[in-house]
């Protein structure tokens, strides 16, 4: 049983690292930008470029934010 519940922990440990990662913000944002883009798609209004834009806005800021903490 022990065996069982240490593997379990360890796929958690590995969603939680995959999906949060470096930048927890990220995460946050896509989150936020699927959430609206279903709720725009359901009131039938087209939304999705919305997560690819969201993407990459927040790739820039993460990438800006790592390069001035290395500073």
């Amino acid at each position: 049983m022990k065996l069982i519940w240490s593997w379990i922990v360890a796929f958690g440990r590995f969603w939680y690292d995959y999906i949060f990662g470096d930048d927890w913000t990220v995460s946050v944002v896509i989150f936020i930008g699927l959430f609206v883009t279903g709720v725009l798609t359901a009131n039938h209004i087209v939304a999705w470029w919305l997560v690819p834009l969201l993407a990459v806005v927040m790739l820039a800021i993460s990438l800006r934010r790592k390069a001035a903490a290395q500073r």
